[in-house]
């Protein structure tokens, strides 16, 4: 299934160019099955090798990505906000939670976008359903996907013909710095609820 879907995104990046990009990065953005890093790194290495113009697909690729993180931002806000907001605003886990993301939610935006790419669209869902300001959201959001667009694109576009063995090295590197940030929050748990035991 991914073989295909990747199949078919570099059949649409050399048939149709930035447009395909950025709709591929759209509905990436947006939550469907898009290998859009590896789709990014690609169209920077076919820019190298002149089947796209870098300034526009930069441009249109930008665009794509940032709309679907808002469509992903209103879903949460709209859809999944809502019904959860009326099920649990009388817990109290979840005010702890929308707290937690609102005083760490720049850094959780920021680095999802590059870092931590696995958590893009689960981030956009919490900043919508959690109540975060739309405006905040969309700056962090913004200087993100555009270090994730000249950070992936130009390495794409630096390595060329290597361009899927960069692709391969950022999915692993990407998937081993997740692993560090989850054992690095069991951690931080981990040590709270053992404080709190000792405090009681």
């Amino acid at each position: 299934m991914t073989e295909s879907l990747t199949d078919l995104g570099l059949s649409l990046l050399l048939t149709y160019g930035a447009p395909a990009l950025a709709f591929l990065l759209l509905i990436g953005a947006a939550g469907l099955p898009v290998p859009a890093s590896l789709l990014l790194v690609a169209a920077g290495a076919f820019a190298r090798q002149e089947f796209m113009d870098w300034r526009i697909t930069a441009s249109l690729g930008l665009a794509g990505v940032v709309l679907g993180d808002s469509l992903g931002f209103g879903m949460g806000r709209f859809v999944a906000g809502g019904r959860l907001s009326k099920r649990l605003e009388k817990s109290p886990q979840w005010g702890v939670a929308r707290e937690t993301f609102n005083n760490r939610a720049a850094g959780a935006i920021y680095l999802s976008r590059f870092l931590f790419t696995a958590l893009a669209v689960p981030v956009n869902l919490i900043a919508g359903g959690s109540g975060y300001s739309f405006k905040q959201f969309f700056i962090y959001m913004f200087f993100g996907e555009t270090t994730w667009i000249f950070l992936y694109g130009g390495l794409g576009y630096l390595f060329g013909s290597q361009w899927e063995l960069v692709s391969d090295f950022l999915s692993d590197f990407g998937g081993f710095a997740l692993g560090i940030a989850f054992l690095a929050l069991a951690i931080s748990v981990w040590r709270k609820n053992t404080t709190r035991r000792e405090t009681a």
